[in-house]
């Protein structure tokens, strides 16, 4: 049996309004990059995707020509 000394949770509406007040909270701590500090780190991620860009593009021609050239040679 329960005990008549339990305390009772508070209601869905109190706990996630107390939870909205605790990430606000939360959210006024962080310290927000500065907009040139954004602006370079989001040119090394488009630059570092570039480069990948171009590394698998030229092995998968790389990977092409050869396989064109195996099949051709069993002809």
């Amino acid at each position: 049996m329960k005990s008549k000394t339990a305390v009772k949770k508070p209601n869905i509406f109190v706990r996630m309004g107390r939870k909205i007040k605790e990430v606000f909270s939360e959210l006024k701590k962080v310290t927000w990059p500065s907009f040139g500090k954004v602006i370079k780190s989001t040119g090394i991620v488009i630059g570092v995707i570039l480069v990948f860009l171009v590394v698998f593009t030229a092995i998968n021609f790389g990977l092409g020509e050869l396989l064109q050239l195996i099949t051709s040679i069993g002809q």
